[in-house]
């Protein structure tokens, strides 16, 4: 294989990689700003943009023994977004109810 073809190579990979990139990067950037127009509608038009789902979650204590011990928490309700991705503090509701039970390591 000639040095020429190595380069030319090469520069479409790079180029391949960056247009890669970039188109995910501008395809994730427009899916977040209409995410961000359609919630800020729904609290605007006071169409339920606030969700609560309950949630359960434990401690997990690592004794000297090496054995954990669990302590677990009142379930609780917690305030989430319907939308794909965060907005104003709170986590998505799709994201809250497939996570309801998490685990803090002391």
């Amino acid at each position: 294989m000639s040095s020429a073809l190595r380069a030319r190579i090469k520069h479409f990979l790079k180029r391949l990689l960056v247009v890669g990139v970039s188109s995910a990067l501008g395809v994730t950037a427009f899916a977040y700003a209409v995410d961000y127009a359609v919630f800020r509608y729904r609290v605007a038009a006071n169409r339920q943009p606030f969700g609560q789902i309950t949630v359960s979650s434990y401690d997990a204590v690592q004794q000297k023994s090496g054995k954990t011990e669990f302590i677990f928490n009142p379930p609780e309700a917690q305030t989430c977004v319907h939308a794909l991705f965060p907005h104003s503090g709170y986590v998505p509701c799709w994201y809250l109810q497939r996570h309801s039970e998490p685990r803090t390591n002391i």
